[in-house]
């Protein structure tokens, strides 16, 4: 951290070194589920190898044409995914540094104790799941889902990469989500960057479309992981439930889980 904060200003770090960060931790962290799936790895894992079909909320099945998880869907979700974070990300986090500086951002030395690391980031998790959900289920509404969520829903089977593939209006009204708890503490750059990473690898795991025994939510309780949130890419359209973000107690608390584990006591019998 020395060497970053002698070499470069604090506006180069909170913005450009962001945007690099958030760039190689989301790429580096959802381009190995295209390779696995490319190469067959870890089918057995594969959620909707299991759930083959789209369900409606009642359970029943039907086919709907959406962009497949095939090669010609990876490279247009990346072409896209280039331009959204070039033209809408990159823009938002420079424009958006006045406040994070006004509030408080600081990139000195020392480092903040752990202490207050982990109490900030549990405060943005429990922020950023309570707004996220709202936000996220007025986009199940149907003028929304029409006009900007259909979007992110283009790709009935999720792969890593399609976490953030959405429409611009979309970043912008959840990705506010991500961003009030820090813009609202003012923390560390060093927490704002751990924040980032930690939040950027769950939703690439959510949306990685494997349910690896490994995952976070064989052993965090309410975590949410790919099988629940797969589920919701599979209902149609705008009642699907599952509409937590990292933590699931907002869709436990207004019953928005119900399809889901009906699905699941009905399978299990």
């Amino acid at each position: 951290m020395q060497y970053l904060i002698t070499h470069f200003s604090h506006f180069q770090l909170a913005s450009i070194g962001s945007f690099i960060i958030h760039e190689s931790v989301f790429f580096l962290s959802g381009l190995p589920f295209m390779l696995l799936h490319k190469a067959g790895l870890f089918n057995k894992y594969k959620i909707q190898d299991h759930y083959p079909s789209i369900y409606r909320r009642d359970g029943s099945k039907f086919w709907v044409k959406r962009k497949a998880n095939t090669v010609d869907g990876h490279q247009k979700c990346i072409t896209r995914l280039l331009f959204y974070h070039f033209c809408v990300n990159l823009p938002v986090i420079i424009f958006s540094y006045p406040v994070f500086r006004y509030m408080g951002l600081t990139a000195s030395l020392p480092l903040p104790s752990w202490n207050l690391v982990l109490a900030q980031l549990l405060f943005y998790f429990i922020l950023e799941d309570f707004v996220f959900y709202w936000g996220h289920r007025a986009l199940h509404t149907k003028w929304l889902y029409k006009h900007v969520h259909s979007v992110h829903h283009e790709y009935a089977t999720p792969f890593g990469l399609t976490s953030e593939y959405a429409h611009p209006a979309e970043i912008l009204f959840l990705g506010f989500a991500t961003i009030l708890g820090p813009a609202l503490t003012g923390p560390h750059l060093f927490t704002l960057w751990l924040w980032m990473v930690v939040r950027v690898m769950e939703t690439v795991e959510v949306h990685c479309g494997y349910d690896f025994p490994w995952s976070p939510s064989k052993f965090i309780p309410f975590y949410g992981g790919a099988e629940f949130h797969d589920y919701h890419h599979r209902v149609l359209y705008t009642k699907s439930g599952n509409y937590s973000s990292t933590f699931t107690y907002m869709d436990w608390l207004f019953g928005t889980d119900k399809g889901y584990w009906n699905q699941k006591s009905s399978e299990s019998r």
